[in-house]
């Protein structure tokens, strides 16, 4: 083999691990998140978390990113461990079908049909199709299966130039002796398990094997314990993503682990044990493509059988590796909820987007108790409600500090053009969402003061208040619907509610005035009474603001001053005519 031919392998090489990379993505794109959102939604039925692991896995073509994103599931509270236990078994099966598709490159036959199943006969094809897609289409779901099908014929292009440039291995002496040492079982696992170990994937490592196979000088002897060892190697993804995570969560990813050494140990204790007294004649056989994937498949589905039964053995088992430490708590539940945004789910950009959605969605409604509840103190002063709000406030000012990081680091991967908008709406709009808690606890303050100093609105005053906090109160209800549902037909009945509200809020003032030169109020709770107005002018304000950026980024516009005239411009007959409709509902006594 020389330097030309050594090149030519490592380029295929390079060619075969970024289509893999790319067909995986393009996958895990078109499917929008969805596969990780039925895992999300798993129920502890241990043969269904199989079926449903072994699927997802078969769709993103990636055991790997299959086990991590459980274990970032169970780090984050969404799936119980006695759950992980079935997918992870599921995944390991979900990972031969890559090793069925790739040997389709060792089909050999002159018949016409078979020879149109040939990667070199439809890659291309394929190749050609993708860019069509990619290079023309306007569409986003055709683009991204334009990527699958062009990851899937760089992968396949990688196989043939690897598979052509190892062929004249099968005349260099050294490289047969050195295969015939992996036949020994435990130095094939070995070098199975580090190159997986190595790559972080046993698929590509499985291909690599099946690339060999063209020189005929692999034989079973030597393929079975390196395919052992790559199932092994396969562990080392998720025990490194599991670092720093809880303690279920690392013992997810042992579950992994013992779930591939065990399987092994009985898989080849009983393969080597029978070969004894039955001689195999096919070991010392050279292996073709389609032989590791049946090898790889049989393997897995059968640890799979003998060790499910056995699923909580598992579990105890890595419970008494990883051990609950004396006086140890549960996350308490507050720091519960924000684990759901785990920096694991950014490598499935879709489903990160899911969990940010969902995320963003509590914060919006925590703001709005919060707000809802301060209101209720102006009439009732209740100190428990009141510590209520000031923790929820502190929930939604950790919300935007977290959720602002999350959304920041996943605005820098490859996302849908409805992910991107949506992250731009998220980004500009929690902003908008923790000023609406902190006026809540600028109410509370107020509702406050009025019980310490045993102060009261007059009747007429609170009459009045009452209908300008019933107005607000809706708009943030509005307000909050609106961002959760993107509704853009409700959104543009905020901003004439937002008027009416201004229109409230400057008659209240001149009441206020006429009441005080009537000696009918006090400077004193004037003061108090004009903090409480100006605060629920200002959350208005922020309602108008999320409603302008659910129309502003459907349009990819943020220019929110120009568009705000054009809608109050005395053309505009409907938004005139919807405020005019909303001064019905909110009329002053």
């Amino acid at each position: 083999m020389d330097f030309f031919s050594l090149i030519t392998l490592l380029g295929g090489l390079a060619l075969f691990l970024y289509g893999m990379n790319v067909m995986s993505d393009g996958l895990a794109k078109i499917s929008g998140g969805k596969m990780e959102q039925i895992l999300e939604n798993l129920t502890s039925n241990p043969i269904k978390a199989v079926l449903l692991g072994a699927g997802v896995t078969a769709v993103i073509q990636s055991s790997s990113a299959t086990t991590v994103m459980v274990v970032g599931f169970v780090n984050s509270g969404i799936m119980k461990l006695s759950q992980a236990v079935g997918v992870i078994m599921g995944a390991n099966i979900g990972t031969t079908v890559t090793s069925w598709i790739l040997s389709l490159s060792g089909i050999e036959s002159s018949n016409f049909v078979v020879q149109l199943c040939k990667p070199t006969t439809f890659g291309p094809v394929l190749a050609l199709v993708g860019v069509i897609l990619v290079m023309f289409c306007k569409n986003e779901k055709k683009k991204d299966i334009g990527t699958i099908l062009l990851g899937f014929s760089i992968l396949m292009t990688g196989m043939e130039t690897m598979s052509g440039a190892v062929k004249p291995l099968a005349d260099v002496p050294e490289f047969t002796s050195l295969l015939t040492r992996f036949s020994n079982p435990l130095f094939g696992m070995l070098a199975g398990t580090l190159l997986t170990a190595v790559i972080q994937s046993s698929s590509a490592s499985v291909g690599i094997l099946q690339a060999l196979c063209v020189t005929g000088a692999v034989s079973y002897n030597v393929a079975l314990p390196i395919i052992m060892g790559q199932n092994i190697g396969t562990c080392v993804t998720a025990l490194l993503s599991a670092v720093g995570a809880s303690k279920n969560a690392r013992r997810a990813a042992m579950v992994h682990l013992y779930f591939n050494i065990i399987g092994t140990a009985i898989f080849m204790s009983l393969f080597y044990f029978l070969h004894l007294f039955v001689d195999f004649s096919f070991m010392s056989q050279a292996a073709g493509p389609a032989g590791i994937a049946v090898i790889h498949s049989m393997f897995n589905i059968f640890a799979t059988l003998v060790l499910l039964p056995f699923s909580k053995g598992l579990e105890k088992l890595a419970c008494l590796t990883i051990r609950d430490k004396k006086n140890t708590q549960a996350p308490a539940v507050e720091n519960q909820e924000f684990l759901t945004l785990d920096q694991r789910f950014l490598e499935k950009p879709a489903f990160a987007m899911e969990q940010s959605r969902h995320a963003a969605s509590r914060m919006a409604e925590s703001a709005q108790d919060a707000f809802s509840d301060a209101l209720s103190l102006l009439t009732v002063y209740d100190e428990a409600k009141a510590s209520f709000v000031e923790t929820t406030e502190e929930k939604v000012d950790r919300y935007e500090d977290e959720l602002g990081t999350y959304l920041v680091k996943l605005n820098q991967k490859d996302l849908s053009s409805r992910d991107s908008h949506d992250l731009s709406i998220m980004l500009h709009c929690i902003g908008d969402f923790e000023r609406i808690s902190d006026h809540a606890v600028n109410i509370l303050g107020a509702a406050r003061e009025l019980d310490q100093k045993k102060l009261a609105f007059s009747d007429e005053a609170l009459a009045e208040l009452s209908v300008l906090c019933r107005a607000v109160k809706d708009i943030v209800k509005t307000a909050v619907t609106v961002f959760e549902k993107k509704d853009t037909v409700l959104a543009g009945k905020v901003e004439p509610l937002e008027e009416v509200i201004d229109e409230l809020n400057q008659e209240l003032k001149k009441r206020h005035v006429q009441r005080l030169r009537d000696e009918k109020c006090t400077i004193e709770m004037g003061f108090i009474l004009s903090d409480i107005i100006t605060d629920l002018e200002r959350v208005a304000d922020h309602c108008s603001n999320i409603a302008v950026c659910i129309l502003q980024v459907q349009e990819d516009s943020f220019d929110t001053h120009s568009y705000l005239e054009q809608v109050k411009s005395q053309s505009n007959e409907e938004f005139h005519r919807i405020v005019a409709k909303e001064r019905e509902q909110y009329v002053l006594p």
